[in-house]
């Protein structure tokens, strides 16, 4: 059986911006990695030779936090808002990669992940001499907080179903599902943004958070009204993000996973504790060498400069 190829970028790419909750400035670099590697964050602000600088992802790295993706490791060393340059890297079908940055936040940049596809896409991605590995599901597994759930079920293919419901008129009740098969990601789910309510954001700028958000890097509701200049990229914009953010969730896992993601008014907590949920149960999955037949309905297979394009 022919098999499929882990993959990483061809060469470096940077990114420069904002941290979205402390405001100040930072810079990252997404480096080509070694088959086997995964995504390791290296936080080079910090002296090495003081402290262990670097932050395999997996799911014992999650810190539980309400706000956006964390993670850290056992010297207390931790990067924030991972989850958008995480679902540009599963998107894009990379699976090994060291990111570079000097601060503890991932800059937020427009709120979506089409900045950092387009950076990925443009230096290009190469195959490693190595078998790529995933995380089949076998039986379902289903995290609760309330009357929000996600669940992870059996599929031939990832895909993902989310269902929000605001009071807001500007947000409402919002369904959609997406198979995540090739290009999948870029064209339907990459530039949709970050979006929160006005009083939110007032309420976390007097607690000190949210210090680096604007209207250039969210979609911003009050009430019935769209705040943002321009609009909505997309009329269901905010259930697309919720999507994407599930998919930099999910690679939390450490590998592809092979199943039918489901989420109810789930985010970062659920989504974690579904992923560590999975892991801690190996009943429910197989790890499983993809064939190169099965590779065409990875994430990412087959993505192009246009699959950008063609998402506004």
């Amino acid at each position: 059986m022919q098999t499929a190829m882990q993959t990483t970028i061809a060469t470096s790419v940077r990114f420069d911006g904002t941290a979205l909750h402390s405001g100040l400035p930072v810079s990252m670099t997404v480096h080509p990695a070694a088959a086997g590697t995964g995504i390791v964050f290296d936080r080079v602000d910090l002296v090495r030779d003081a402290v262990d600088t670097r932050i395999p992802v997996r799911p014992e790295a999650l810190i539980e936090t309400a706000l956006c993706t964390r993670i850290g490791n056992h010297a207390g060393v931790t990067v924030s808002t991972i989850e958008h340059v995480m679902a540009a890297l599963a998107g894009c079908g990379i699976h090994n990669a060291l990111v570079t940055l000097d601060g503890p936040e991932v800059p937020i940049l427009d709120g979506s992940a089409a900045v950092f596809v387009s950076g990925f896409i443009e230096v290009g991605i190469r195959r490693l001499p190595a078998p790529l590995r995933a995380i089949r599901l076998r039986r379902t597994v289903e995290v609760r907080d309330g009357d929000a759930w996600a669940r992870l079920e059996p599929a031939p293919h990832l895909s993902i179903a989310f269902e929000i419901d605001f009071p807001d008129a500007a947000i409402g009740h919002q369904r959609r599902e997406l198979c995540l098969t090739n290009g999948a990601f870029v064209r339907e789910l990459s530039d949709s943004r970050t979006f929160c309510r006005q009083a939110d954001v007032e309420a976390m700028r007097a607690n000190g958070l949210a210090l680096g958000g604007s209207y250039e890097n969210a979609v911003v509701v009050q009430g019935g009204r769209i705040l943002t200049p321009g609009g909505l990229r997309h009329a269901d914009e905010p259930v697309r993000h919720k999507m994407l953010d599930a998919m930099g969730d999910l690679a939390v896992a450490g590998a592809p996973i092979i199943g039918r993601y489901v989420g109810y008014r789930a985010g970062h907590t659920l989504t974690g504790r579904l992923v560590r949920a999975l892991v801690a149960q190996p009943l429910t999955h197989e790890r499983i060498t993809v064939s190169r037949a099965d590779a065409y309905f990875m994430p990412g297979v087959g993505v192009r400069a246009q699959d950008l394009a063609r998402a506004s």
